[in-house]
């Protein structure tokens, strides 16, 4: 994932509703608990751990039993210290009080609860890089990291790979949010190259090895709360030879694996993305921006986002002064100019009559008088004068130009190429003297469009022709 090119903007929830989310997550309500717990008894070894023989009774003060009791309360008090909610006062005697953050999980603001919820977060994912040090024990009790075969920043890249690819599924329109995504898609997405039509064995089985790491991070990374996981089925984990306990069903790809990323997971990411210098734009970012930040920034949205985030920009103005507000922004000759009137266009149909006066402001205006007459049209205002001939074909390049812009070489323009050469007798002949920065280029991409060779060989003529009228 590159950070040259901005992501796909996102959906977040309101902060007050993720801060209550945060709080109640298994991680950060028991370290919250273990920071109010801890007292002057209580002891840190080096690291800042709670000494061996004080982890029973914090598992007890959180009502944890079994065999993860004692590795739970760790984590818990791990995390403690490391968001500032619980504090070292003495480290040669191994002292602690509780932390001035403490406070923050009650009496803060949403942003401030969030704040310590991420610190939480990096703990975790920290945590989650880290391999099984189990079986590596030496007699002595030294681990022998000889034994180890790993790098450090390899797993965290790794893993931060896997995550951000589950921020593009997650923030992306065609897949809903709540959709979980299968854990070997999503470890494929990682390890498959992009150009491989046919995985090879090896690469399907460097799959299942990350597929495996990643059942036993998002085991852990689920009680923060950054995802909602459905573990590996433990029968897929026996050994070959050995027979299941019952029959298994090969084709519910769910015993595989499902993981998705919760609305404070979203969060989480896209404030990690942010903090690595990704451009990860949010929906209602541009809500109290000018009328030129919101066509600039929701050119490349998706249709869904664009109009939310414009819904948003919208519900703070005065329908007839944010037409004015948006007709100004939409003036210009420069490349982004025409996606710019597309969706000047698409906010103007959002606002009501009210904004008539607005357009009709702008009805002898060159490059906003075609569009100010479809909106006048399609509201049923009265006397609204016809466009001339010119107008009408320097408006087709506009929209085709802002069309290219948007979605590239779609079926959409394709199938609006073919009708405006169909509908339009001696339409190329006309067209190429359209006075628009963007005559060649959309000439051009219609020869490329059009399927009819004798229609694409007069599109590209007139692109010659409209080239060389404007002297390139």
């Amino acid at each position: 994932m590159s950070d040259s090119s901005p992501l796909p903007p996102v959906r977040l929830h309101p902060e007050a509703e993720l801060a209550r989310d945060a709080l109640s997550t298994p991680l950060l309500s028991r370290a919250a608990r273990l920071a109010r717990w801890a007292g002057p008894e209580t002891r840190v070894d080096a690291g800042g751990g709670l000494v061996d023989e004080q982890v029973p009774a914090a598992a007890e003060a959180l009502g944890l039993s079994g065999d993860d009791a004692a590795a739970d309360a760790s984590e818990a008090w791990r995390v403690a210290v490391d968001t500032g909610l619980v504090e070292i006062l003495d480290e040669e005697e191994g002292t602690v009080t509780a932390g001035e953050d403490l406070a923050l999980l009650t009496g803060g603001s949403p942003q401030d609860v969030l704040a310590v919820w991420l610190a939480a977060l990096e703990t975790v994912l920290a945590d989650a890089s880290v391999p099984d040090l189990d079986g590596l024990v030496a007699e002595d009790g030294e681990v022998d990291l000889s034994a180890l075969d790993w790098d450090p920043e390899a797993e965290a890249e790794f893993l931060d790979g896997v995550l951000g690819n589950l921020y593009l599924l997650t923030a992306g329109e065609d897949t809903p949010a709540d959709a979980p995504v299968p854990l070997p898609a999503l470890a494929a997405s990682v390890i498959v190259p992009s150009d491989m039509s046919e995985p090879t064995n090896d690469v399907l089985e460097q799959v299942s090895e990350a597929m495996m790491r990643l059942d036993d991070q998002f085991r852990m990374l689920e009680p923060v709360g950054l995802v909602a996981y459905r573990p590996v089925d433990e029968a897929l984990m026996a050994e070959a030879d050995e027979e299941p306990a019952a029959p298994v069903d090969d084709t519910d790809v769910s015993r595989y694996g499902m993981v998705r990323l919760t609305p404070l997971g979203l969060y989480g990411l896209r404030a990690r993305l942010l903090e690595a210098g990704f451009e990860a734009p949010a929906v209602g970012d541009l809500a109290d921006k000018g009328a030129d930040a919101l066509l600039d920034g929701t050119a490349a949205f998706p249709p869904g986002a664009a109009q939310a985030e414009t819904e948003q920009w919208l519900q703070r103005r005065e329908s007839l002064d944010a037409a004015r507000e948006l007709l100004a922004a939409a003036r210009g000759s420069d490349a982004g100019a025409p996606l710019r009137r597309l969706r000047c266009q698409q906010a103007l149909s959002l606002v009501g009559a009210s904004a008539e006066p607005a357009l009709r402001e702008v009805l002898d205006d060159a490059e906003l008088g075609g569009l100010a007459r479809v909106w006048l049209t399609e509201h049923g205002a009265a006397d609204v004068p016809a466009p001339s001939e010119a107008m009408v074909y320097w408006l087709t390049i506009d929209t085709v130009a802002a069309q290219l812009a948007a979605e590239g070489n779609s079926e959409e323009l394709r199938a609006l190429v073919e009708g405006l050469a169909r509908q339009h007798g001696g339409f190329f002949e006309a067209v190429w003297r359209v006075e628009h920065p963007a005559t060649a280029d959309v000439l051009e991409a219609m020869g490329r469009l059009h399927p009819d060779k004798k229609v694409a060989k007069e599109a590209r003529k007139a692109a010659f022709k409209a080239r060389s009228q404007q002297g390139g």
